[in-house]
């Protein structure tokens, strides 16, 4: 059985991408300066000049999602022959959220509304009191949840219901392009998309990874160096090969673990920094800004470009949710076997959602009260040059007993980047064959060799980080074809969704 297994491995599929990758940061550190010009161009038109086609592609995703829960004959249509769905509903939502925040959740929650603050729109539009808490949950909120989620039904429909063989982003398209997706645009298409998710990867440990190192470093007692940094990352890697080698049963209970220390950080800045009643009150006023604003901020791009805050901003968000959607769909899909479409629907987005808003209201609204009310300016040492991760530690100094709350902050981060390394090493795993079922997990071999590729990269950029800003740049301009692969995936869903129908 095994060399059965070994003979349907799709070599070209796992490693072009990476050579892909590996080549442009070759000429990152080659041509530093022209290869940044270039993607700058690239960045710009993408991000710029086209950016309306991001915030477009958000806003249908939201409405089909949407249309097919409220739709009384295909919300209700079962992903897959069972009685009841693979997982109770608190497994299925802690999977759903842990496996595709990463520590990125943690890291923009307690650190996002002070860049919001420095900005000459907010400002116009009301100032950092009503303003920057609002942003957090617009970006973070239906719109970008749902790239997700409408990809998830999609692929959910095609493993459980058609019992599709191969989980990838182009038989996704074979509604559409038929036989097509056997040859050289299915070839296309899944390296594109196993491209966009290593970049995804690498790129988002860059950001919360000095955070990690240097909490750590607080608490044990060591400097945050380039050495102590790869350490960190090797634990990470450790500990999520290692829950990933035990399959579903061992994410989930790793995605349990997860929620646990994610609510106790939670009420460790709820209770005890003594910002309780502000953290409340601001949070409910931010989510009825929100509300009362949602079409205005959904719509908003700056024809004039006063501010460019539309295009640094949620643009930039759409897109980089854009190249998350690679991997984290196939998961949702993969564990909502048993469940309606509806219910996929309607959970991913409370779940998703619930987490989310818990910890930008909680966390952030914390940082913010040091700002407002106590005179941490975390807004104008970050606008003088300051690191992130340096603010969030100051932010830190004003707890209680500040070394366990940092202590927490690590379990938790490691935690978090953990169950979600799981998930996308998982799907990338059953990306590496030509064909699998539904029911079978991909070899511990194969689970292995994507577990220790995808931690290289991040590893990499620690030796390289004039390239890192360029990497950034590319995964922006990656999210372009994805988008376009979307499309195509949801209009071939519709197809094949109404010929299972017969209408």
């Amino acid at each position: 059985m095994k060399g059965t297994t070994d003979r349907r491995i799709d070599w070209p599929t796992m490693l072009i991408p990476f050579g892909i990758v590996i080549a442009l940061m070759c000429v990152f550190m080659t041509v530093p300066e022209q290869s940044k010009a270039v993607v700058d161009v690239l960045r710009g038109f993408f991000g710029d000049t086209i950016g309306i086609y991001y915030p477009l592609l958000a806003i249908g995703c939201v409405l089909c999602s949407v249309w097919l829960a409220v739709n009384s004959k295909y919300g209700k249509i079962k992903l897959g022959n069972t009685e009841k769905p693979a997982y109770s509903d608190f497994k299925w939502g802690t999977m759903i959220f842990t496996s595709t925040m990463a520590a990125d959740i943690l890291f923009y929650s307690l650190i996002e509304w002070s860049l919001y603050g420095g900005e000459q729109h907010v400002q116009k539009l009301g100032g950092t009191q009503m303003w920057a808490p609002t942003f957090t949950l617009f970006h973070w909120g239906p719109l970008a949840w749902g790239f997700y989620v409408i990809l998830a039904v999609c692929f959910a429909f095609m493993i459980h219901v058609r019992k599709r063989q191969r989980q990838r982003f182009s038989e996704a398209c074979r509604p559409l392009l038929g036989d097509k997706v056997d040859g050289v645009w299915g070839r296309a298409i899944d390296v594109t998309a196993i491209f966009a998710v290593v970049c995804a990867t690498a790129t988002t440990f860059s950001l919360a990874t000095p955070l990690l190192t240097n909490a750590m470093g607080s608490v044990f007692g060591f400097e945050a160096t380039t050495a102590t940094t790869i350490l960190v990352l090797l634990l990470i890697c450790a500990v999520y090969t290692i829950t990933v080698l035990f399959g579903i049963s061992g994410i989930s209970k790793l995605a349990g673990i997860c929620s646990y220390l994610f609510f106790a950080l939670l009420l460790y800045f709820l209770f005890l920094g003594g910002e309780t009643g502000y953290i409340i009150e601001t949070g409910f006023q931010s989510l009825g800004n929100l509300i009362q604003n949602f079409v205005g901020l959904s719509t908003y791009m700056d024809p004039l470009r006063e501010s460019g805050f539309a295009q640094n901003w949620t643009v930039y968000y759409w897109a980089y949710w854009l190249v998350w959607c690679v991997a984290t769909p196939f998961f949702i899909a993969l564990i909502s076997k048993g469940r309606t479409i509806r219910n996929v629907v309607m959970g991913s987005f409370g779940w998703g959602l619930a987490g989310t808003y818990l910890s930008f209201i909680i966390l952030g609204n914390y940082g913010l009260a040091q700002q407002m009310k106590h005179g941490i300016d975390t807004i104008g040492y970050i606008s003088n040059g300051g690191e992130m991760y340096e603010a969030i530690l100051m932010i830190f100094d004003t707890l209680p007993l500040p070394w366990l709350a940092l202590l927490l902050l690590t379990i938790t981060m490691i935690a978090f980047y953990s169950t979600t390394l799981d998930g996308i090493t998982y799907v990338t795993s059953s990306y590496s064959y030509e064909s699998i079922s539904p029911d079978e997990e991909p070899a511990r071999g194969i689970r292995g060799f994507w577990s220790i590729m995808l931690i290289l990269l991040p590893i990499a950029l620690l030796f390289a980080q004039n390239s890192l800003y360029s990497l950034q740049g590319v995964t922006i301009i990656a999210a372009f074809p994805v988008g376009l692969l979307l499309i195509l995936i949801v209009v071939g869903f519709l197809k094949d969704l109404r010929a299972y129908t017969g209408k």
